[in-house]
């Protein structure tokens, strides 16, 4: 692969948000990976959201007014898997402490599987998505509060 292609899809990642890049054929394989600096920001969030009627209820819990949350968002489209396999117990639960890589979940896209992962420390405030949730690229996934450290 010539370094002008891969210069392209790297600015391509950029473009598309994306951390992980996996290509394999014409007897090449090349994996790009990028840290990213703006897939999650911290908000003040008034009141736990509720799920909408047509949904499966998302775990949620009350903020105070003042509370600061880091939101963990997904950087594609693709399905959200809460458990490693149908059946195990989830990686995280609301009330749990993690720490900076530590898994949150599983979100499948194209046939991949990529780990989210904790980008700070801190309790799991919120679980956004439901497992085997479509989620959109930008999504809020997780918000944890960073101050319960």
């Amino acid at each position: 692969m010539e370094h002008k292609e891969i210069r392209e899809l790297a600015a391509m990642m950029q473009e598309l948000d994306l951390t992980v890049l996996d290509l394999n054929g014409r007897g090449e394989s090349i994996r790009l990976e990028r840290g990213v600096v703006n897939v999650s920001t911290a908000v003040s969030v008034p009141t736990a959201v509720t799920a909408a009627a047509a949904q499966a209820p998302v775990r949620e819990i009350e903020t105070a007014d003042t509370l600061e949350l880091f939101e963990v968002k997904s950087p594609t489209v693709g399905t959200f898997y809460a458990a490693p396999e149908a059946g195990k117990t989830p990686f995280v639960e609301v009330g749990v402490f993690v720490r900076k890589g530590d898994v949150l979940c599983l979100l499948e896209a194209m046939k991949m599987l990529n780990e989210i992962t904790a980008e700070k420390d801190g309790v799991i405030a919120e679980i956004c998505a439901n497992n085997n949730q479509i989620v959109e690229f930008g999504q809020t996934l997780f918000r944890i509060d960073t101050s319960a450290q």
